[in-house]
């Protein structure tokens, strides 16, 4: 494997899972925030990880200090993009938005840096053709939390390069993922599959054919899903799900209508675990059942 330069632009939950697996793995790796506090933050939160998993023997103290040499927080997106090899991109579910801030970092990276958005859902075709770099702009959706889960969805936009997707799955293994190549549609594969799952759960929680707790316990006893669609839609985020709900129903129709329940939530305020309410009670990292 040979050491990059990645920058990690944004410091949320995925951001800073993303950060940490690039620093583990040997990468020299900038993180940064429109919230620098953030940033600094997600920074001294990666550091109580890696001691507690020193403290499990899953880590030595040795690795965690080279982890953390590897890791640095820069004051600017356009700072840390400045000669990086590899952009993840990890901010806000607008295109907008991951527009203007990638426009203004690309030209201080290395000319041939891979552009990865960590979308989930929207589509790499356009991201990379008003980025103007189509041929290096590639989706790396990863899945949370990053650290633990295997998967990675590598997404070819229809003017991406073969050789970007060659160098993302490469760089997807080096940070010891297992890789899937799936072309640029609405919601890829994963999204797809995984939120129209959630919104049958919410519609059964609506019409009261079982509890949010035995509806997610039949998923994970009968089907083997290692967590029900509701606790992970809390664990995602109630606001996460309902955005990309809601571009899926645009895209592709009617099955993709977000259920009046998930609205109503995340009016309210109630987005899961981030907020400690959601379809469970979260208490100190852990979900409960609402009483």
């Amino acid at each position: 494997m040979t050491t990059k330069t990645v920058a990690v632009l944004g410091a949320g939950t995925m951001g800073r899972g993303i950060a940490q697996i690039c620093a583990q793995k040997g990468h020299l790796t900038r993180l940064a925030d429109v919230d620098e506090g953030r940033a600094k933050g997600a920074l001294a939160d990666i550091s109580k990880t890696l001691e507690r998993l020193v403290e499990k023997g899953k880590i030595t103290g040795d690795q965690r200090h080279a982890t953390m040499s590897n890791l640095s927080v820069a004051p600017t997106a356009k700072l840390a993009c400045e000669g990086a090899e590899v952009i993840v991109e990890a901010v806000f579910e607008s295109m907008a938005v991951k527009v203007e801030l990638l426009s203004e970092v690309i030209p201080v990276a290395e000319k041939y840096a891979i552009v990865a958005s960590n979308t989930s859902s929207l589509s790499i075709t356009e991201l990379g053709a008003r980025l103007g770099v189509a041929e290096r702009t590639v989706g790396l959706h990863f899945f949370n939390p990053v650290p633990v889960m295997e998967l990675a969805e590598v997404v070819r936009g229809l003017s991406t390069s073969e050789k970007t997707v060659e160098l993302t799955v490469a760089f997807a293994k080096e940070l010891g993922k297992t890789p899937i190549v799936v072309n640029d549609m609405p919601g890829f594969a994963t999204s797809r599959l995984g939120v129209i799952l959630g919104a049958e759960a919410m519609r059964m929680l609506e019409q009261g054919v079982a509890s949010a707790q035995d509806i997610d316990r039949g998923m994970e006893l009968g089907y083997r899903h290692p967590m029900g669609p509701l606790k992970l839609t809390d664990l995602v985020g109630l606001d996460v799900r309902l955005a990309i709900l809601e571009h899926l129903h645009r895209e592709i129709g009617e099955q993709f209508r977000p259920p009046a329940l998930l609205r109503q939530m995340v009016r309210a305020g109630k987005l899961g675990k981030k907020t400690g309410q959601g379809f469970y009670l979260w208490e100190n990292g852990e979900p409960k059942p609402h009483p």
